[in-house]
């Protein structure tokens, strides 16, 4: 199992048994706090962990729990001393990103961060447990009952599930007399605050820099919180809108800035490998996984952790089907909840794959909960703003607003393009297509999904224990 997901984790490899846990853990480890001494699995007194992922407030933590208690400079070991304080819902107190499970000899715990941001999956081995970050460890091992830890989600096998997070509802309108302004003022310091909890780590982190609005805020943000040149780093097609806005950006923040730009022969070469890393054939999930590789590949080689723009549009209501919602706040307020909820399965699938699949760890500040809980109390009527004069809708209006100053006029009020269409991975793709399937562009819908299938079928002993567990992204979608 564990040589089937090593690509997440170049730096170590260990595999540990001890007396009295009635379990086998293993751990490839991406060394990014603690680089001396957070090797895993953990143990301690008949307790033994495994994480994936990074918890924020960790220094905290150790403060409150006593240094003397801690037996390396491991983030992840906070979760175990949690556990073990006896809190009532310790799990709440962790902050960050994470998956983790832990075997005491008498149970087993498994849980997932809020947002779903780092995968866990569970499957049935005789009357025993499976539990691994991604599906391809399962694969070929004949292996049945094969489920998500949700996100927000404990697994104790004495227990059962208990969701210990849940998104908070969205609101829709102002209330009477409320003014905006206070209101976008207090986000712009609680993303800031994000941004740089999320920049915590004993390596340096640089950010993936798309020149859209959620990106270029992160980048603009994250350059402000560092005493160096931060690294940005971005990739398309030649002369494709997004590496022309990247600059732009790249110059104003005054980062040290990277491109790469890609080909349709490219394409064609690395289709297979990104869909068995990205463990799904979606025909909208597959070509925005396509940049996401180039960009990882890129960053790979100058830094091992990267900032990412996921999680705005979902907030603060970025995508074009949003529009629709324009004028039924309640509704979209209901959609953005949902949406966030169903991340784990579509984007932060995608970002989590795709860049663990070279070693390199993404970060959401986004995501943070914190932010979460802000942006979700910000009505829906803020977030797509109509203009009662000309009648146009303006997305993610409450984020522009609070970060106008961050970022030349015309960048902060660009346009959303979807990450394969600013990259110009669209045309792009479209040509690869047409040469692996032989057919004349535009390559229709169905065409593509049988490729993108076919692909994955080819790669795994069990595809129909991937396909059958693979998010999708219209799943459950709203009609406004």
């Amino acid at each position: 199992m564990i040589d089937k997901i090593a690509h997440r984790g170049p730096d170590e490899v260990r595999v540990s048994q001890v007396p009295n846990v009635p379990a086998v853990m293993a751990h490839c480890r991406l060394s990014i706090i603690g680089l001396e001494t957070g090797a895993q699995p953990i143990y301690c007194a008949d307790n033994l962990l495994v994480a994936n992922g990074e918890i924020y407030n960790y220094a905290d933590l150790r403060a409150i729990l006593g240094e003397s208690a801690f037996e390396t400079l491991s983030d992840s070991e906070t979760i175990l001393r949690l556990f073990r304080s006896d809190a009532a819902r310790w799990i709440s107190r962790l902050d960050g990103m994470f998956a983790f499970v832990l075997a005491t000899p008498d149970r087993i715990i498994a849980a997932r961060d809020p947002l779903g941001i780092k995968p866990l999956y569970m499957a049935r081995i005789g009357d025993g447990l499976a539990l691994a970050s991604e599906l391809k460890a399962f694969d070929g091992l004949g292996l049945s009952n094969v489920e998500t830890i949700d996100p927000g989600a404990m697994f104790d096998s004495v227990d059962g599930f208990r969701e210990w997070y849940r998104v908070p509802q969205g609101a829709a309108e102002l209330e009477p007399g409320e003014k905006p302004e206070p209101i976008w003022r207090e986000l712009r310091l609680v993303l800031e605050a994000a941004v740089q909890k999320w920049m915590v780590a004993d390596v340096e982190v640089g950010a993936f820099l798309s020149g859209g609005l959620d990106s270029s805020v992160i980048a603009a943000l994250a350059a402000r919180a560092i005493d160096r040149p931060l690294k940005t780093f971005s990739v398309g097609t030649e002369g494709s809108p997004d590496l022309a806005a990247a600059r732009a950006v790249a110059e104003h923040i005054g980062s040290d800035h990277y491109e790469h730009v890609f080909t349709p022969d490219d394409l064609v070469q690395i289709l297979p490998h990104v869909i068995y890393h990205l463990e799904s054939a979606d025909v909208d999930v597959v070509p925005s996984a396509l940049p996401t590789h180039f960009v990882t590949k890129l960053a790979r080689r100058h830094v091992k952790a990267v900032l990412t723009g996921e999680g705005a549009d979902e907030l603060f209501a970025g995508y074009a089907y949003h529009h629709a919602y324009a004028r039924k706040p309640r509704a979209l307020a209901d959609e953005l909840t949902r949406s966030l909820g169903a991340m784990h399965n579509i984007n932060l699938q995608r970002v989590d794959r795709i860049t663990m699949a070279q070693g390199l760890e993404a970060r959401t500040p986004f995501l943070d909960r914190d932010l979460i809980d802000f942006a979700q109390s910000i009505p829906a009527s803020l977030k797509i703003r109509v203009d009662e004069r000309t009648h146009e809708t303006t997305e993610k209006w409450i984020l522009r607003k609070a970060c106008e100053d961050l970022l030349p006029a015309e960048l902060v009020w660009r346009k959303k393009a979807q990450f394969d269409e600013g990259s110009g991975t669209a045309a792009a793709l479209d040509e690869a297509l047409s040469r692996l399937v032989g057919k004349t562009p535009p390559i229709d819908s169905a065409s593509e999904g049988k490729l993108y299938e076919r692909l994955l079928r080819e790669q795994y002993k069990d595809p129909d224990l991937i396909l059958d567990n693979a998010g999708m992204w219209s799943a459950e979608r709203i009609v406004a």
